[in-house]
């Protein structure tokens, strides 16, 4: 991979001096409910110099109930057509709040929007710690990601990018600047579980050191950040009704982040035979059997390794 001249160029970026922290845009994703709502009554643990951090519940409806979403799923509501539809009460839930975040965090695409936001999220797939990239292009963030990275070695922290034209989705945290998702598991859903937490907060509180490094004028060179990008969406095998008729694999239940070669089982039906994948080349497959993605007719997804080089840069 051609290096050309990014080396030699540093990126003047502008502070990062509002950050927003989001919990409950799922409402039974319990690590970052819980986190976010002991940081609104004790904020001290962080409190950087020179940054306004805002933690805050996104969905309090869903997290009341301890329910993913109450009408529709927010972390999808961020279209530009749901942001500016008019209806009031009558809309889903989730729409108005949508378009509350994005008055208090946004507006979306501006000037005025916040700098960052971090999204937290669990997920029941055996995925560990993930920090979620939307943008291959964003240096500011791929270098935060990349100092979480050794920060947090030798525990292991993976990158996944979603910038797929069709598969990207409009996320709550997209309203910012840069935004970030976090996604620590595996955790089933409306359970809290000690180390996942703690995991959590441990990638957050490296996260907030780097912006504060960042805004106090330290430089950080340029990088390559291994990444896993997003390719393709795989349902389960299903019949002419559109019922399930095969399971996850065993030998690729909890395999998160292993390669998958082609020719290597992924389904088991009922009675027991195996589908195998067909694909051209390894993916990487994550977000194995995640209970949430039932009902999007996803059994996983599968990626692809890459490195990407981040410019390095500084305070503008």
């Amino acid at each position: 991979m051609s290096h050309g001249n990014i080396n030699n160029i540093t990126a003047r970026l502008n502070a990062a001096r509002r950050v927003a922290i989001f919990g409950g845009t799922h409402g039974n994703e319990m690590s970052g409910v819980t986190l976010v709502n002991l940081w609104m009554q004790n904020s001290a643990e962080i409190q950087r110099r020179g940054v306004e951090i805002q933690p805050f519940i996104t969905n309090p409806k869903a997290v009341e109930k301890c329910v993913r979403y109450v009408d529709t799923d927010l972390n999808r509501a961020f279209t530009q057509e749901n942001l500016s539809v008019t209806g009031g009460d009558e809309l889903p839930y989730e729409v108005q709040r949508a378009q509350e975040i994005n008055r208090m965090f946004g507006p979306k695409g501006s000037a005025d929007a916040y700098d960052v936001i971090f999204d937290l999220h669990n997920t029941t797939s055996n995925m560990g710690c993930t920090l979620i990239l939307e943008s291959s292009k964003d240096a500011f963030n791929l270098q935060m990601m990349n100092y979480i990275k050794k920060a947090f070695a030798p525990a292991s922290c993976l990158v996944l990018l979603n910038e797929h034209p069709l598969l990207k989705y409009s996320t709550s945290r997209s309203v910012a600047k840069h935004p970030v998702g976090l996604e620590v598991g595996p955790q089933p859903q409306g359970v809290l579980r000690s180390n996942i937490f703690e995991a959590m907060r441990v990638i957050l509180k490296h996260a907030l050191d780097f912006i504060e490094l960042f805004n106090e004028g330290m430089e950080f060179p340029a990088c390559s950040v291994e990444v896993f990008r997003v390719l393709e969406r795989m349902d389960y095998p299903r019949d002419a009704n559109g019922n399930i008729i095969a399971m996850v694999h065993p030998n690729l239940q909890d395999c998160d982040w292993e390669p998958l070669n082609p020719g290597d089982p992924m389904f088991q039906t009922f009675d027991g035979k195996s589908i195998h994948y067909q694909g051209p080349s390894t993916v990487y497959p994550t977000f194995i059997n995640e209970a949430a993605y039932y009902e999007k007719q996803q059994a996983f997804v599968t990626t692809r390794r890459e490195n990407l080089l981040a410019s390095a840069i500084r305070k503008a």
